[in-house]
């Protein structure tokens, strides 16, 4: 019988081979790529393999745990670098360790706004192939449909424990909930921070939130008293295979400010507590926490921060939050043994810019924008023993990357789907042999459904409306005009029909796998404490559907 030590060495060997032998479907960018480079990779990662094995060879055969932390509407240089924090007013000395302490990725583009980011992340594919398509604020009978495989899944098949804790925005149907997509246990609001701190008395008083509440709109006319959104669910935990339950809200009860910021409070705890138990299970574990704040739309009492923006001061407040988490993860024992990767969604909320305290810094544009402000945000990875400390790289990454390169680390590689595209490209080798090892150089960016940009090394091309010809595109140099504010036609001659071609080739696997149909149902589904108000939102939804 072979020792338990090595079988996770022995199986995470036949996956890979498994792998290779069923490749993933990539998009034609990716294989073009490959095409030039496929050798040179093959040979890198066969020496990746070896060094992995290596790697849980020195921890007991365990493979890494991951902690996973994504923040919100945070634009590029906004945390983790003490100059653009004298240059904001805001302090974040926790986050700014943590990025000394491994690699921080200089190029990382995200999807426009919060539920496509988070459903690229989790599925490893652009939004659009999943239907998935904007930002959702009330019942829609909508989300990530159950055919979708997410990384929580996939690292459930080798042995992993997974807890997911903060917000989530991907659909108020039961197929959708995070404990029937792979998490052991969730805790999670099924809408988002408009209905949790922008749809509040408080909010209207701050000069927010116009029209909402009849504290500030008189309405002498009103006739359609279901217009605005009423009785909505708030935040529900669960585990897989039982329902969720809505926590702390009465019947008849009304949310307020002070609600937010203890729903706030029990996340944090519960990223506590659920880091301690995870740690203390024998198999290893990927815990994702995904916290509401900085979106805030009101003061404090009392500003924490020199800013005193409702979203800067949040952030700082998060920092410090952040900080404890890091702390619980030392005293557990499994810092060394665990990836941690704290990175933004989007860029900023810039309709709030101003009061917010945020501002768009480097790149021009925030988010739902495909601009680089709005797709343009920090993130940092740290690997103790094996990400060089205080390392950086400029290699383009895109946040699908994150679940293949999870799964590759995991040993889950086999577990990903070969029926579907994968946009997610495998970064391990830019994680541990470092800058100037990336395996992309491109990036498609939609604005919903439509593809509006496309990236490709250090040009990038605003599509061109349609009839007009490639040549007459705005292309930007973003290295010089970060702000894409100076197209010139020197690049547009001669990039145009390159560009053209990468969507040429974006398109034709889009007709070999054309993109799936968001989920659908019937919304607030599989959750078993209604106040009676909801089942009332929910009949007049569903009396016209």
């Amino acid at each position: 019988m072979r020792p338990l030590s090595i079988l996770p060495v022995l199986l995470f060997s036949a996956g890979s081979a498994l792998a290779q032998q069923t490749p993933i479907v990539h998009d034609g960018e990716y294989e073009f790529l490959r095409a030039q480079f496929g050798k040179v990779w093959d040979t890198q990662d066969a020496e990746i393999d070896a060094r992995l094995a290596e790697i849980r060879s020195a921890n007991d055969g365990q493979p890494p745990n991951f902690l996973y932390i994504l923040i919100d509407d945070v634009s590029f240089g906004q945390m983790g670098d003490r100059k653009m924090n004298y240059v904001m007013g805001i302090e974040t000395p926790q986050i700014n360790q943590l990025a000394t302490e491994g690699l921080s990725l200089m190029r990382m583009y995200t999807e426009p706004s919060c539920t496509p980011t988070r459903t690229a992340m989790l599925t490893g594919r652009h939004p659009v192939r999943a239907g998935v398509e904007e930002v959702k604020v009330a019942l829609v009978g909508e989300g990530l449909p159950a055919s979708e495989v997410t990384l929580a899944e996939i690292l459930k098949e080798v042995g992993y424990n997974t807890a997911h804790i903060g917000k989530w925005h991907q659909g108020d149907i039961e197929q959708s909930y995070p404990h029937n997509q792979g998490f052991d246990w969730a805790a999670f609001p099924l809408h988002q921070q408009v209905q949790l701190s922008l749809m509040t008395t408080e909010a209207m008083r701050a000069n927010n939130m116009l029209g909402y509440t009849p504290e500030g709109q008189n309405n002498q006319f009103l006739l359609d008293e279901r217009f605005k959104p009423f009785g909505l669910v708030t935040g529900v935990e669960g585990s897989t295979g039982g329902p969720a339950s809505e926590i702390d809200m009465s019947a008849g009860e009304v949310w307020t400010q002070a609600k937010y910021e203890d729903m706030n409070l029990r996340y944090q705890q519960q990223a506590l507590e659920q880091l301690e138990r995870v740690a203390a299970e024998d198999a290893p574990f990927f815990l994702q926490y995904w916290p509401l704040y900085p979106l805030n739309f009101v003061y404090p009492d009392q500003a924490l921060s020199r800013n005193g923006g409702f979203h800067a001061d949040k952030l700082q407040l998060l920092d410090g939050w952040i900080g404890d988490l890091l702390v619980k993860l030392d005293q557990t024992g499994e810092a060394d043994n665990t990836i941690v990767i704290l990175m933004a969604d989007n860029g900023l909320m810039y309709h709030y810019e101003g009061t917010s305290g945020l501002n768009q810094l480097i790149y021009r544009g925030g988010k739902t924008q495909h601009l680089e402000g709005g797709v343009r945000t920090d993130a940092f990875i740290r690997w103790p023993n094996v990400i060089e400390p205080n390392s950086a790289a400029g290699d383009i990454f895109h946040v699908s990357d994150i679940f293949t390169t999870i799964a590759r680390i995991a040993g889950a590689t086999d577990h990903i789907p070969r029926d579907r595209v994968i946009d997610g490209i495998d970064q391990t080798a830019l994680l541990l042999d470092g800058e100037g090892n990336g395996r992309r150089d491109y990036v498609y960016v939609y604005e919903g459904p439509v593809l509006r940009s496309v990236v490709k090394q250090e040009f990038k091309m605003h599509l061109p409306a349609p009839g007009q010809p490639g040549a007459a595109a705005p292309t930007y140099n973003i290295y010089r005009d970060p702000r894409e504010e100076h197209p010139l036609v020197g690049y547009s001659l001669w990039a145009g029909a390159s560009f053209q071609d990468m969507v040429k080739r974006h398109q034709k696997m889009i007709a070999k796998y054309p993109h799936s149909e968001i989920g659908t149902g019937l919304p607030y589904d599989g959750i078993d404490n209604l106040r009676p108000e909801t089942e009332l939102t929910r009949e007049v939804f569903m009396s016209w559907q």
